[in-house]
């Protein structure tokens, strides 16, 4: 069965050329391809991924598709694919179901689609496609033999699956790699919120109150964007580590209640619900500006703005203008989804280069391993730092090693302090 849906075949041209541009930025993952083309770990499988559908991804799917898969791919957000790579994929076989601009139904039936195929490994951005079969095809769960997920919002919600006996395979947590989150998480998601931010807005961000609810890894990457282009930025959190955290990195924390009077633009990058809600949005001055870099659209309350609203216009792509019953106007971008993937194109090749590396070679430590046990997994230790050395190598940088007297030190204890 080999099929696609994507929005326009002629733009594979265009898709071509943008995949090609992004392998060029990622030498890990190329790498890893050129040994998998080899090594066909994925001969006969299929493997079923539901990841924002970009120039990046494309290359995580040939290199999976090289090492033997038959891959089935769907987008893990409606505004996140990139159509013309979706169209490139699709001219080189592979089955792809994904358009920028799917309506929630749409986005549903693509993930069956995906289903349909009956894949052994899950790859997940979000844990949509597992909670899908987990809900809706309970009876294809005893085929798979594991699977990985990509972000923050999707380990929670695994992992709550885990604590309730829900989860029925092995999931690895690419998301919590060191050189997953250290980077993707800060500098990946910090460097394209804000671009996605100016090419919604054309904004100027120095002198602005810029204020980022959570202080995660996202959120610390989006935050110290920020400040290096001249926001005066605030911080939102609720907890007390986190919080303590951005007041010692020298940023202003305070209640979101406090910071709605305040604020010039607002990002939410905490993968909770409604944390901008009404009663912050009617504190907000004329003309403030709302975004989202968390993965699901419920971190701002559309609800709540829809009902303090009288009037709604697009102003610009991704932005709209809300004008509230007193006249003051609120803009909104990307309909409060990933504004970093929605209004731009996502994380620069060169991180997620390491975070699809770790995707390749955790779902080939899936293939090559007895039947792991369901619960969500850490990625080892060995893939970790496989992909740190590859990624320094490609850098050209080179790092000192440990002295054999060095190893006894930090091995042993009788040397005490003398």
């Amino acid at each position: 069965m080999d099929e696609c849906q994507v929005k326009d075949k002629a733009l594979a041209p265009q898709g071509k050329l943008q995949i090609e541009w992004a392998a060029a930025h990622m030498p890990v993952l190329c790498q890893i391809k050129e040994r998998l083309t080899k090594e066909k770990p994925f001969e006969g499988l299929t493997l079923g991924a539901c990841l924002h559908v970009t120039k990046e991804t494309a290359v995580l799917v040939e290199t999976l598709a090289a090492g033997g898969a038959k891959v089935a791919l769907c987008g893990s957000n409606p505004l996140s694919t990139q159509d013309d790579v979706a169209a490139a994929l699709a001219e080189e076989g592979i089955n792809v179901f994904a358009w920028r601009g799917q309506n929630t139904e749409e986005y549903y039936n693509c993930i069956d689609k995906v289903l349909d195929f009956e894949p052994e490994i899950t790859l997940d951005d979000g844990a949509d496609l597992v909670g899908t079969l987990h809900s809706k095809r309970p009876s294809q769960l005893e085929k798979v033999k594991g699977g990985t997920e990509e972000t923050t919002t999707g380990v929670v919600r695994l992992r709550a699956m885990e604590q309730d006996g829900s989860l029925k395979y092995a999931i690895v947590a690419v998301n919590d790699a060191y050189t997953k989150y250290l980077f993707d998480n800060r500098y990946g998601t910090g460097q394209s919120t804000i671009d996605g931010i100016l090419r919604a807005t054309s904004v100027l961000l120095a002198g602005k109150n810029f204020v980022v609810a959570g202080y995660g890894w996202c959120s610390r990457g989006i935050a110290m964007r920020a400040r290096g282009l001249g926001a005066n930025v605030i911080v939102t959190e609720v907890i007390p580590t986190k919080a303590l955290e951005a007041a010692m990195d020298g940023l202003r924390v305070m209640q979101m209640s406090e910071a709605a009077a305040i604020g010039d633009l607002f990002v939410t990058a905490t993968g909770d619900i409604n944390v901008i809600r009404k009663e912050h949005m009617e504190k907000m001055k004329d003309g403030a500006i709302i975004a989202n870099s968390g993965h699901f659209n419920v971190e701002i309350s559309i609800s709540g703005l829809e009902s303090l609203s009288k009037a709604k216009r697009t102003i610009r792509p991704n932005m709209e203008e809300y004008t509230l019953e007193d006249g003051r106007r609120l803009y909104f971008l990307a309909e409060g989804r990933l504004v970093n993937l929605s209004a731009a194109e996502g994380h620069p090749s060169e991180v997620m280069d390491m975070s699809f590396a770790n995707q390749a070679l955790c779902a080939e430590s899936i293939v090559k391993a007895e039947k792991m046990p369901p619960k969500v997994y850490t990625v080892s230790k060995e893939i970790d730092e496989k992909v740190a050395e590859l990624k320094l190598e490609a850098m050209g940088i080179k790092i000192d090693k440990l002295t054999p007297e060095q190893q006894k030190y930090l091995s042993t204890w009788e040397m005490g302090t003398t």
